[in-house]
């Protein structure tokens, strides 16, 4: 018996299920939305359990992906669950705090304080959580006017003048592709020291026309809700209309370690080993979206999402079929 989720005027799912499902899609994202549309689809009793994080949530928009660029992440997802829902799917907030393993090789699903659900199969999108550089106004302007991903927002800040907060060595990358959309880019070395740059990070942001700022950043610079510069902590000040920062990647991967599932360490962090299909190392265990790899764009995650519950859809046909033939011979 189940209780069917229901929907705010701001397409907020709420709601709580309980009983046993075939699949229980842990994130609603886009990854787990779109193989919670493959399963319903295929008639299969399919729940999503959606914390209300997305990684894109900060930004206004979101961009790259055919027939939807340009539109805002929260009406996407919205709509998302408009469509899943329409094919008998359930849609819950809440959060996942514990998946464990049964003696049948299927789930036993713990939601919030204790609320419980069984699954023959597990697909896993939890994400990502970005961890910005604490300096002053970055986190407040991030998704605005301080950005991470070029191939996202370059094309809507093309030509200003860009400006790249220093993280790591890595950083260096990040200034000489953002100089496709602008040819007025200054790296701000902020806690990279100079001595960090090798002889060819010099060559090639030279060659790109970057120019190079040694010193820490102490704050943006900010005029009427908009950037207008970058303040070192000795005080000089450099205008800037956007700034880049590749923020720290933090996967949501502890259901996954809990289960057990094979991790492999990343420059990005900690990701699940997986096949093609999205299988962990963790029979009847998928895993979809930046809960699978850093790079993976909502475009990548639709697509990782469909995947896995393609493939999960016909292993639990061919389980099922092979039990009948052995019932049978029973």
């Amino acid at each position: 018996m189940t209780e069917t989720s229901t929907e705010t005027s701001t397409g907020t799912p709420t709601g709580t299920a309980t009983g046993t499902y075939e699949v229980v899609v842990v994130g609603g994202g886009t990854a787990g939305l779109s193989a919670a549309l493959v399963l319903g689809r295929a008639r299969r009793r399919t729940l999503v359990v959606d914390e209300g994080e997305p990684r894109n949530a900060p930004a206004a928009h979101m961009q790259g992906y055919l027939t939807r660029d340009g539109m805002p992440p929260a009406e996407f997802l919205a709509e998302g669950r408009r469509e899943v829902e329409g094919y008998g799917v359930e849609v819950v907030r809440g959060r996942v705090v514990d998946v464990v393993r049964d003696g049948s090789g299927e789930f036993d699903v713990t939601i919030g304080s204790g609320a419980g659900v069984h699954a023959r199969r597990v697909i896993v999108t939890t994400g990502l959580a970005d961890e910005l550089p604490p300096v002053p106004g970055v986190a407040e302007r991030f998704g605005r006017d301080v950005l991470h991903c070029p191939y996202c927002h370059g094309w809507e800040v093309r030509d200003l003048a860009f400006g790249v907060l220093a993280a790591n060595p890595m950083s260096v990358h990040q200034a000489l592709m953002v100089g496709q959309w602008s040819k007025d880019v200054t790296l701000f070395l902020h806690t990279v020291t100079e001595d960090e740059l090798s002889d060819e990070d010099r060559r090639r942001l030279a060659a790109a026309g970057v120019a190079v700022v040694p010193g820490e950043v102490a704050e943006l610079l900010v005029t009427d809700d908009r950037l207008t510069g970058v303040r070192l902590v000795d005080g000089s000040a450099y205008d800037r209309s956007v700034l880049f920062v590749a923020p720290r990647p933090v996967p949501r991967t502890g259901l996954l370690e809990r289960l057990g599932a094979e991790l492999r360490e990343t420059p990005f962090g900690s990701y699940p080993v997986l096949d093609a299909t999205g299988l962990t190392s963790v029979p009847g265990v998928w895993a979809a979206g930046n809960a699978a790899g850093f790079s993976e764009q909502v475009v990548n995650a639709a697509s990782g999402g469909y995947r896995a519950a393609a493939t999960l859809n016909g292993e639990l046909l061919f389980a099922d079929l092979d039990a009948a033939i052995a019932r049978g011979r029973g």
